[in-house]
């Protein structure tokens, strides 16, 4: 059970090492510069999209949607906490300190990217047929067509 956890929580730390590198660009090559700030936080939620989209690219092969799922939601959901309520004191600031629309901006921006990714790996998985479902019913459909025709004895 402990094991099922690690690979959440390394993704997690994943998602947010992320924003730890974009605040860090942030703070030390576009301090006072309010458009690059804004460029740089739109690549970070995109980077996090993209992660997103494809780990579950990876874990959609492996095993059943019920599996993945949670386990990615925890992981982004993880992610998302720790960018919120810590990412703030890396730049100096508090998570409140740009005000309650600020904070929620960056909810909706990580919940929106983090759903768009993991939909997006899951899509291109199933549209390339190689989702776990749809591998498990063409080996289904293998072995019917591959069976020996039964003898009938008479």
């Amino acid at each position: 059970m402990k094991q099922r956890w690690v690979p959440v929580a390394v993704l997690a730390a994943g998602l947010f090492a992320i924003n730890v590198i974009a605040r860090l660009v942030i703070r030390i090559g576009f301090a006072d510069n309010e458009t690059a700030e804004s460029r740089v936080s739109l690549i970070m939620f995109a980077a996090i999209g993209v992660v997103l989209a494809i780990v579950t690219f990876v874990r959609a092969q492996r095993v059943p949607a019920g599996t993945w799922l949670p386990e990615i939601g925890a992981a982004a959901l993880g992610g998302m906490l720790l960018t919120i309520l810590v990412g703030p004191f890396i730049s100096g600031d508090t998570p409140f300190a740009a005000g309650a629309g600020n904070f929620f901006s960056q909810v909706w921006l990580y919940s929106g990217f983090a759903i768009l990714g993991t939909l997006l790996g899951y899509w291109i998985a199933t549209m390339l047929g190689r989702d776990y479902r749809s591998r498990s019913l063409q080996a289904f459909a293998k072995a019917k067509t591959t069976k020996p025709r039964r003898v009938v004895r008479r």
